[in-house]
């Protein structure tokens, strides 16, 4: 399977800003518009580029994705709660109650899995169920740092190929991530239950 293609305005944009670029599509992916997988090609192509500056450009895109998701979290309030009845259905119920109790992870899950999960429906149902602003910023930046850095570190030792692997198994890579989450939450349940019992 083929990476896709970044468009030639986009490529425009990277020429010209570099960073900044990255920050402005990254913005308006997690608001207005929609680039699937076309956020992660840039950081690559741009790493690849000059690798030295991975950090940066692993930084930059998490904090324009963080924008763009706190800009869409403000302006959700009413709209928002009216979209999320209607396409949560009968499930609306569950998806408060897990929201309600795992705060943190509800939005830092979605945040570092890649495309086709629905990204922007959770940022909504966040702010229809009042996760605080603080909790959501955090969650975002710390889903959002692993995942564009973990593509700017394959992309320094195996360049194109990094995003020629994430494109072709991105349902395998997104339930691996899942695995290992539910697997870390699980085993610091369990540690921290059986703590007060050895007291």
């Amino acid at each position: 399977m083929k990476p896709r293609k970044i468009p030639f305005w986009l490529q425009n944009i990277l020429a010209t800003m570099g960073g900044g670029g990255l920050f402005v599509v990254t913005f308006l992916d997690s608001s207005v518009l929609s680039f699937p997988f076309i956020a992660d090609a840039m950081v690559v192509e741009l790493t690849m580029q000059k690798p030295s500056r991975m950090p940066y450009y692993a930084a930059m895109a998490a904090l324009g994705s963080l924008a763009g998701c706190i800009w869409l979290y403000l302006i959700a309030k009413k709209g928002g709660e009216i979209y999320f009845r209607r396409h949560a259905k009968g499930g609306g119920e569950k998806i408060k109650r897990w929201v309600d109790s795992h705060a943190f992870l509800s939005v830092f899950i979605p945040s570092i899995l890649p495309p086709p999960l629905p990204f922007k429906a959770f940022i909504i149902a966040e702010r229809v169920f009042q996760v605080p602003l603080r909790t959501f910023i955090s969650a975002l930046l710390v889903g959002r740092g692993l995942r564009y850095a973990a593509e700017g570190v394959l992309a320094v030792f195996y360049g194109e190929a990094a995003l020629n692997f994430l494109m072709a198994h991105e349902k395998a890579f997104a339930l691996s991530v899942v695995g290992v989450l539910v697997i870390l939450y699980v085993a610091s349940r369990l540690i921290f239950r059986s703590k007060p019992a050895a007291a």
